[in-house]
């Protein structure tokens, strides 16, 4: 009987199953409700209990709402028609739906609008700066014209509308830096005449963090209630121990061992530790924070001898902040090592003397040392494929392109264009590429696939800068560089006994990835070159 009347106890606690699903199904969408309607009756009795309006009713008015994505793009949600009903799509509406309704303009009065947010203009951008603005503040844009010019890691890109509506509101001004990928630098609207409602509008982004940051205030009421009872037997300890403190510094013994090794008074340092005692790291903090060289000059015996430095801060650009960020990764985790050859230069010359000839007959651009030996690089990429790879986690990646980007430097800093499948092309293809991508970085105007893609890299300081040899760092993600040094003269043997020749001899040097490339692969790819500079004909065939 126990067990039977056991069951009939369960059986009356799901026969109300129905009715607690349709409430927790409430509850879900409760968080859309900003309207209020008359009741219902029957089952819509639950939607107008926990929600204040009916579903079908609310589907309907989220007919329009924006949604600002990263790259600068905004979707638009379709109107529903009312004839929606049901909790089960209603659901799927509203899960289908949530990113655009929270995307929504920050205040219910403004029109329909469209957030444009930082784009990301390169696999490595995370944050950029706006160079300049080619629209004013409700001026037309149609898609496809230039918004504005956005300074990336690598360069100067033209940011392009989307869509076809007014410039309402810049949000981020001509020359702001720093700006996330993502964050909203201006707003457009469909109709001309909603331009003026977003005259002081504020991103919902930048308002959103600050509504957080003003709920700590009343917590130093809380603070003072604690305190109260423990301030009087605190009143009976701190008195005598208040007193030595003042003739009396602590500080651990290392510390003053430091100190005085230093010469730093103890007093002119906080200390940190337990009670305010001062330890080893607060005196090695003082020493690195340049304190010390501020307590000399107090001293008469060094402010005479101490002149004031003169300095002049220079701003890290968006290049030169990922420059060092990628060599520094580069350095950290790719072993390197460095094989060094000579190579004879003197047929290269020649043949370069016979091509330039036919160039000038022909009205062509010069052929430079560099572009043969972009050329050289590029074949014996394709003679040893090894070298043509990149390392990751699970495999090694040999690429089938030859891609050879070339290191320029300019005042802004140091970028890598690329010269694309450089083992099919010319010669004078190779030059004109060169020199037209080293024109447009020194006018900082490279585009992402002017600098993407590239397999291997060239450093030049040779011929522009007559550096007899040197070892380049890795460019990440690839697996070997080529510092390529000066030419010079140099008196070599002769076939006979006393024999002497005068020769031209040109110092290379292959930075490789150990993970990728080993030590017998790398003196290979360094013959292979070596074979095409020394009998350059072969570079023709």
């Amino acid at each position: 009987m126990a067990y039977a009347s056991r069951i009939i106890n369960h059986s009356k606690k799901l026969k109300h199953v129905s009715a607690l699903l349709r409430r927790d199904h409430a509850v879900v969408v409760r968080c859309f409700s900003n309207s209020t309607k008359p009741s219902l009756n029957g089952r819509e009795d639950i939607f107008k209990v926990r929600l204040s309006y009916y579903p079908v009713e609310r589907i309907s008015q989220c007919s329009i709402s924006s949604v600002s994505m990263s790259g600068g793009i905004s979707t638009m949600s379709t109107k529903l028609s009312s004839t929606m009903a049901g909790p089960k799509l209603f659901k799927e509406f509203i899960s289908s739906q949530m990113r655009s309704v929270r995307g929504f303009a920050s205040s219910s009065d403004l029109p329909p609008h469209q957030e444009i947010g930082m784009p990301s203009l390169s696999p490595t951008m995370t944050e950029g700066n706006i160079a300049r603005w080619l629209k004013k503040e409700g001026d037309k844009v149609a898609p496809g014209e230039v918004l504005c010019e956005v300074e990336t890691d690598k360069a100067t890109v033209e940011m392009e509308c989307m869509e076809e509506g007014y410039l309402a509101k810049i949000v981020k001004e001509e020359g702001a830096k720093d700006i996330q990928v993502g964050e909203v630098i201006a707003i457009t609207v469909e109709e001309e005449e909603d331009i003026q409602k977003f005259k002081d509008y504020t991103p919902s982004s930048d308002t959103g963090p600050a509504a957080p940051e003003a709920k700590p205030a009343p917590s130093p009421l809380k603070e003072e209630k604690v305190e109260k009872p423990a301030s009087a037997p605190e009143a009976k300890t701190s008195k005598p121990s208040s007193a030595p403190s003042e003739d009396r510094i602590f500080a651990s013994p290392l510390a003053r061992k430091l100190a005085e090794d230093n010469s730093v008074p103890l007093s002119s340092i906080k200390g940190t530790g337990p009670e305010g005692r001062i330890v080893k790291a607060d005196v090695e903090e003082f020493l690195a924070s340049g304190s010390k060289e501020t307590t000399a000059k107090t001293s008469k015996s060094t402010d005479s001898k101490v002149p004031a430095l003169d300095y002049v801060d220079i701003p890290h650009t968006q290049i030169r902040k990922v420059t060092a960020s990628r060599l520094a990764f580069s350095k950290q985790t790719i072993p390197h090592y460095y094989l060094t050859v000579d190579t004879c230069v003197d047929k290269m010359m020649g043949l370069r003397s016979q091509l330039n000839s036919f160039q000038e007959a022909s009205g062509g651009k010069r052929i430079s040392i560099n572009d043969l030996v972009i050329k050289a690089a590029a074949l014996a990429l394709r003679k040893v494929p090894q070298c043509n790879s990149s390392w990751t986690d699970e495999y090694i990646r040999q690429f089938n392109n030859v891609n050879i980007n070339v290191a320029v430097q300019t005042e802004n800093g140091l970028y890598v264009p690329v010269v694309k499948n450089a083992d099919k092309k010319g010669l004078s293809t190779i030059g004109e590429e060169v020199r037209f991508l080293a024109q447009k970085a020194k006018e900082n105007s490279l585009k992402p696939e002017d600098y993407e893609g590239g397999t291997f890299t060239v450093s030049n300081l040779g011929g522009p800068f007559g550096i007899k040899q040197f070892c380049a760092v890795i460019n990440p993600p690839q697996a070997a560089i080529l510092a390529i040094g000066s030419a010079e003269k140099r008196v070599v043997p002769g076939t006979g006994p006393d024999q002497f020749n005068l020769s031209s001899y040109m110092s290379v040097t292959l930075s490789c990835d150990h993970r990728v490339i080993d030590g017998a692969i790398g003196a290979e790819w360094l013959k292979a070159f070596k074979g095409y500079i020394e009998t350059p004909e072969s570079m023709l065939l």
